[in-house]
């Protein structure tokens, strides 16, 4: 009778994707595919049968709380969500009390916040896997997500390597799919592009950053304020949103920066290549960031598609990152415990 953990080495969270290697990201992905076409075959293993995930949302989500949920359920695992007012988190209790109690109760921790601070700080004291489900710096599970689903929608005759990323519209530090497309590419080593007006323009310190790990993985970082050179050999465009919580003020100056040039709109995808498709992380501002006729673009969009990879993506990453984690026992001692308890229970409830 044996009841073993797999792995007891130094617990992995997903904080940012830029710490990962070339090759751990594209074992990600293969785990992702994997359990993609599981699940299209409606037989999706029970990997993390019995275990539970803290969701903790500060922030309000639809495809991220989704997506988490129904990734643990599909693996024989439970989600609990948390939020702001039914839990002590950073208010009445210390995130350092938060993160071990939880890591006592829960196989794995997910957390959506403003401050990447507070995800770093739970991740210091946290002994299970936390996940970084967005924070106003960088959103990992997303950039993953988009990744994943352009290896899907390959122009022909190119490989991952020869990919051109653009990204139009607000980098600079409130530019979360900027700054995350900027990690995923200088992981995968690729050619990445920013378009931005000069005022919303990536900061130093994020240039240095990713150009520092693309100097080991030769990948290429361009910033241009130039729209037609930034997307005349583009693979793929992705925007994000203009404006979002908190910058309600600065609404009136942001679409004055914005629009009309940085619009995500046909006529810039009829001036990129034939091939070239556009993505969204949403929730989008129709008719601002990007027009409706992308978004239900029948061949020039994959945003819905990635959309559904957000399920897929959550899968894999739970898997990837908790199985190693999870107890198993044998059917002999499962049986024998159940047994043992039944008596128990069957001699003291009489």
């Amino acid at each position: 009778m044996i009841n073993k953990k797999r792995t007891t080495g130094r617990v992995k969270h997903l904080l940012e994707n830029i710490d990962f290697t070339k090759k751990e990201m594209l074992d990600i992905f293969e785990t992702i595919r994997l359990l993609k076409e599981m699940d299209m075959q409606n037989a999706v293993p029970k990997l993390l049968k019995g275990a539970s995930l803290a969701m903790i949302f500060e922030e309000p989500s639809t495809r991220t709380r989704v997506s988490f949920e129904t990734a643990m359920t599909d693996l024989g695992g439970h989600a609990l969500y948390l939020k702001p007012g039914e839990i002590h988190f950073g208010s009445h209790e210390a995130i350092k009390d938060t993160a071990k109690i939880l890591s006592s109760m829960c196989h794995g921790i997910m957390l959506r916040t403003k401050e990447h601070e507070t995800v770093l700080e739970l991740a210091k004291y946290a002994t299970v896997p936390v996940f970084n489900a967005m924070t106003y710096y960088n959103h990992p599970t997303q950039g993953i997500c988009d990744f994943f689903t352009m290896t899907e929608h390959m122009p022909e005759g190119k490989k991952l390597e020869d990919l051109h990323i653009v990204f139009v519209g607000d980098s600079s530090d409130t530019g979360i799919m900027a700054m995350e497309t900027g990690h995923m590419c200088a992981t995968l080593g690729l050619r990445y592009t920013v378009a931005s007006p000069k005022k919303y323009s990536m900061m130093q310190s994020e240039i240095d950053k990713v150009c520092a790990k693309m100097k080991k993985t030769g990948g290429t970082l361009t910033i241009t304020e130039d729209v037609d050179k930034a997307i005349k050999d583009a693979d793929f465009i992705i925007p994000d949103v203009w404006t979002y919580y908190g910058y309600e003020d600065e609404e009136a100056d942001r679409l004055a920066a914005f629009s009309p040039k940085y619009q995500v709109n046909m006529d810039m995808l009829n001036r990129a290549p034939a091939h070239c498709k556009a993505l969204h992380c949403l929730p989008a501002n129709r008719e601002m960031e990007i027009t409706s006729e992308v978004l239900d673009h029948p061949t020039r969009s994959i945003v819905f598609q990635e959309a559904e990879n957000r399920l897929h993506t959550q899968r894999g990453l739970l898997a990837w990152f908790l199985y190693n984690r999870m107890r198993e026992a044998d059917d002999t001692l499962a049986k024998y415990n159940e047994g043992k308890m039944r008596s128990f229970l069957d001699t003291r409830l009489k």
